[in-house]
């Protein structure tokens, strides 16, 4: 004979367990009752290739700029070689001074460390694996250099 128990967090609606109690054996499931965010707000990135080029993209809040540009399947060559794991400078990109500005997080010492081995540094050089989208943009413009340098072959 088996029993079916749901526990519910008094407080909010989190999450349901669901325990089945058998005879021999007992197992359990972890079950999410809240609504997944599938809404997120979309932002509009413009990459600003060097020969002036506009490749126009959708990000989501939570997405990096190297997101941006895999997601959307932007050909950009060389660019995320290690794939997001801050030891390269392939995803260097340059923003506007009032978009760096507005970043709510400023370069972390290993990111300035790679960004010291890219090509074409700025004041407003940004790694693109480093940049998260937020809820405060609403459109993006970043320009991405001419030339990239892997400092993984530095």
């Amino acid at each position: 004979m088996a029993f079916t128990t749901v526990l519910r967090n008094l407080g909010t609606i989190s999450s349901v367990v669901l325990k089945t109690v058998s005879r021999s054996h007992f197992s359990s499931r972890c079950i999410s009752a809240t609504v997944p965010i599938l809404n997120k707000k979309e932002i509009l990135v413009t990459f600003v290739k060097a020969d002036g080029e506009r490749l126009t993209a959708k990000g989501k809040v939570g997405d990096s700029l190297l997101d941006v540009i895999v997601n959307n399947d932007i050909d950009l060559d060389g660019f995320g070689a290690c794939e997001g794991t801050l030891t390269c400078s392939t995803c260097h990109l340059i923003l506007k001074k009032e978009d760096f500005d507005m970043l709510p997080d400023k370069p972390t010492d290993e990111e300035l460390d790679m960004l010291d081995l890219a090509y074409d540094l700025t004041d407003t050089s940004r790694l693109g694996c480093q940049v998260i989208l937020s809820e405060n943009d609403d459109v993006l413009e970043v320009h991405v250099p001419a030339t990239i340098n892997d400092a993984r072959k530095s």
